[in-house]
């Protein structure tokens, strides 16, 4: 009796699972999901082709993920993927997310729930919400000063690092330029000294 009321008991609680609707998992955002997917056909690119230089990959604990050259992922990739170019835009809405910038000399983001291997957890991700009573209205800063202002940063961030690779791409040209120079010079005493020994066979000759 014990063993069947036990299994009627079993019976009643399969019954109502079956008869529960299916949890729905939460789509994920659009732009997150773009990103993670641009972070996974980079991924499978370079185990391709492994002599390229990296624009974007997951970083080496695949916790975030770094934009190695912001001015090929503006013009390359955001326009494809995004139908944009502008880094600071898509930067602002990493920021919306809640993603944290962890690098201080390269661009490097992160957030717990964007990780490598990890794509079903993008749906647990939502937009950062703003607390309104915080501060009086007279006391915030309006929104799109607030935006301005960060684009503002990131650009001249974005200028800095651009003016400091167009000074090393400079000296690069400078060392090419002194070696260049020195060949010339080295050829042209090579060409008066093959000048001077014909001169010198001539003159044997009469």
């Amino acid at each position: 009796m014990a063993a069947a009321a036990v299994g009627t008991a079993e019976d009643r609680t399969i019954s109502r699972k079956i008869g529960q609707p299916p949890t729905r998992t939460k789509c994920p955002a659009p732009f997150l999901l773009k990103t993670y997917e641009l972070l996974e056909f980079v991924e499978e690119e370079e185990e391709n082709y492994s002599g390229k230089n990296k624009v974007i990959s997951w970083n080496e604990e695949g916790t975030g993920f770094v934009v190695w050259s912001p001015a090929e992922f503006s013009e390359l990739m955001l326009p494809k993927y995004f139908k944009h170019n502008n880094f600071s835009s898509f930067i602002r809405q990493l920021n919306t997310y809640g993603f944290k910038k962890v690098a201080s000399k390269r661009w490097e983001f992160s957030h717990e729930k964007f990780k490598r291997g990890s794509k079903h957890l993008l749906g647990k991700i939502t937009r950062k919400k703003s607390d309104s009573s915080a501060f009086p209205a007279y006391l915030k800063p309006s929104d799109h000063i607030m935006a301005a202002k960060e684009e503002n940063n990131i650009t001249l961030q974005l200028l800095m690092e651009e003016n400091q690779n167009l000074r090393k791409e400079r000296l690069e040209l400078q060392m090419q330029i002194a070696h260049f120079k020195t060949l010339e010079t080295k050829l042209m005493d090579c060409l008066s000294q093959y000048v001077g020994n014909q001169h010198n066979k001539v003159r044997r000759l009469f």
